[in-house]
């Protein structure tokens, strides 16, 4: 688990996210055979960004680990190597000693894939019982639920990941996209500004951060 330090310096996570779930609450997933909103097909991103299909092997301590890398991260000098120290991020994240865990979360994966929603959240239902302090399970869980439009329970995942480690950038960009979905654009850009500040390569996160820029400081607030 991150320092004290990093909670408070990158994250105010109680304040944000709970004045979030309230707003979220109210939304609610569109019939499954209704048209999404206008704005949802016209977004950048389709999903969180979710770590590389191959990840590095990685041990030694994870948190002193993932400092370091943190730090590599944002003095990567080009994309390429801010891609491999991210990839070793998502492994360190990603890492388990659990063999249950780790086969229900391949099982979740698969299906995933597959778009078994319903089986991917049910056997991460299970990792998160299983392993609360283990984040991926959050977030893969979180990753779903907004691809299923469900955005409260969404939030409520992304609450969890962050409680644990307020370094995740794709848990910051997913509140983003929750946000701009909702129509809070404010919201969606603080969250943006907080992924791009620890990962400034994060991939179209830069050109939602000015687009956003532009529409919520161009105009009264």
């Amino acid at each position: 688990m991150a320092p004290g330090s990093t909670v408070r310096r990158f994250l105010p996570r109680v304040a944000l996210v709970a004045a979030l779930l309230p707003f979220a609450a109210h939304a609610q997933a569109p019939a499954p055979d209704s048209q999404p909103p206008k704005h949802h097909l016209d977004k950048p991103l389709e999903q969180p960004p979710a770590p590389p299909a191959k990840l590095p092997r990685v041990g030694g301590d994870q948190v002193k680990g993932l400092d370091f890398l943190f730090g590599a991260l944002k003095a990567a000098p080009d994309e390429a190597s801010a891609k491999h120290v991210e990839a070793r991020i998502w492994a360190l994240w990603s890492q388990t000693s659990s063999d249950t865990t780790a086969l229900l979360m391949s099982r979740a994966k698969v299906a995933m894939e597959a778009k078994q929603f319903d089986v991917a959240v049910k056997l991460l239902d299970a990792v998160v019982k299983l392993r609360p302090d283990y984040i991926e399970g959050w977030n893969r869980r979180a990753t779903i639920f907004y691809l299923q439009n469900e955005y409260a329970r969404s939030l409520g995942d992304i609450e969890q990941v962050l409680a644990r480690e307020p370094r995740h950038f794709g848990a910051l960009a997913g509140l983003g996209m929750i946000m701009q979905e909702l129509g809070d654009d404010k919201r969606a850009l603080d969250a943006f500004r907080k992924a791009l500040a620890i990962n400034p390569h994060l991939d179209k996160v830069p050109d939602l951060v000015k687009t956003l820029t532009e529409k919520v400081e161009g105009r009264d607030i």
